[in-house]
This record gives structure tokens, sequence and C-alpha cells, in this order.
């Protein structure tokens, strides 16, 4: 399997502390030698990885931005859950599952895994088609969370979401033309959110498919949220309701 390529210091640290032995090697700055550095290329050394020294300018060719913080690693592909029957089967307890539908900004789905690790999200799962995909960006947003997060690519998204119901997951979706807000839903359940992107929103049967749909309120100015913000708005609140359940 072709290796990916992870730059940034939380997600290759991320990497180095979950799976190890899945990276080949990481080039870093030369010209850093500040302890973070330090730290990172001793913890990489410790677990037997290679580390190799270049210049900031061939860091820059290799990812194409200077946003890389002086460090590029190059790891296998992992793989958090081969399917959503393995996924589903391995949850204890409801599990809580966030779905994107047309997310093109990798930032954006970077956001939105990151905010879906710190909720608690059993998993993202997105469409092959329409989507940015899991790049280095997204990974680098994401902080770790791309290595901590089951990412599900499904080839027919409205067919998945069929399969969900039949094992009992309740779909929510957002829309702003919703006349049900977000907090009269009950999120306690087994429970998908789903969530289109700024602009278009879902697809039209992705919204069909849906079980409910409910509306963030909105009492500024705005129309609406960026998909990331309002992904974490709503896992919270379905975190809030489980801890209160109990």
């Amino acid at each position: 399997m072709k290796n990916k390529m992870i730059f940034g210091f939380h997600a290759v640290t991320s990497r180095l502390r979950h799976e190890a032995s899945s990276v080949e090697e990481i080039f870093v700055d030369a010209a850093r030698n500040d302890r973070r550095m330090q730290d990172l290329v001793a913890h990489a050394k410790s677990a037997g990885v290679r580390v190799m020294p270049v210049e900031a300018a061939r860091l820059d060719k290799i990812v194409g931005t200077h946003r890389h913080q002086g460090v590029i690693a190059f790891a296998a592909q992992l793989s958090l859950a081969r399917n959503l029957d393995e996924l589903l089967d391995a949850v204890e307890g409801p599990p809580l599952l966030l779905i994107l539908d047309g997310i093109t900004d990798p930032h954006n789905l970077g956001a939105c895994l990151r905010v879906a690790d710190g909720a608690g999200a059993h998993a993202v799962i997105v469409p092959k088609d329409r989507a940015v995909g899991l790049n280095a960006t997204a990974a680098k947003v994401a902080s770790g969370a791309a290595e901590s997060v089951p990412y599900i690519t499904v080839t027919n998204l409205a067919r998945t979401m069929r399969e969900l119901k039949e094992r009992g997951v309740w779909l929510i979706g957002t829309s702003d033309d919703s006349d049900k807000g977000l907090y009269e839903a009950d999120f306690t359940g087994p429970t998908a959110l789903v969530m289109g992107s700024e602009g278009e929103g879902m697809r039209r049967l992705t919204r069909e498919t849906c079980d409910l749909l409910v509306s963030i309120p909105m009492l500024g100015s705005v129309e609406s949220l960026n998909v990331s913000v309002a992904s974490g708005v709503c896992l919270y609140e379905a975190r809030r309701q489980r801890i209160v359940k109990g």
C-alpha cells in the first residue's frame, strides 16, 4: 500500500504515539533545534524511525506549502475500521456517528475530524464522490484526530444511510429551514448526525433519507455556521444529553 504524507507536529507526533511502526521516515528542518523538535526526534529515534534533517526549502517543495512546521513523515495508510459493520459491532453503548456530505475543503474536513474526536464520535463517514478525501492538509488541521477517529469512505452514501437505519441508527440531519430545533431532538440512542456542505448543503437524496431534520438556533446576523462549527455544536449537544442520561 502506498505511503501517505503527514506533516505538522500534532499529526506526526500522534502517528508516532499511536502507530510508530507504520512510520517509514521523517524529514525535519535542519535549522530547527528547539525543545519541541528535540522531543519529536528523540521519540522517533527511540521507536526506530529514521529521521533525516534537510533544508526548509526542500520541505516546502515536498509539501507544496511552507505550513509544515518543519516536520514531514511518510507512513503506511492505517485503517481504524475496515467497514461499518465491523465498527458498529465493536461499539459499546449507542453509537454516535458523523456523516459529511459534500465537504470539499480539507480544512473543514480536518476541523470536523478534530471536533468528532473531542466529542467522542465513533466514526466519520463520507462519500467517495464530491468529497475532498483525507489528504495531508486535512490530517494536519485534524491535529492527530485523523489517527484516532475511524474515517470510512463509502461508494453510495444513501445506501449506507439506509443500512444504518436497518441497524437501528437514527439519522438526524441539519437544515436551516427545519421547524424543529436542535435542542428538541433526542441524541441519546444510536445516532448519525448528517451534515452538508456550506452553500449547497446536503444532496437531495441524502436529505430525504434522514429520519429527522433540525435547525441550529441562529440569534445574530449571520445565517449559518461553518460546517465544522455546526458539527461541534451538534455533537456536543449529543454528548451532553448522553451524560445527563447517564
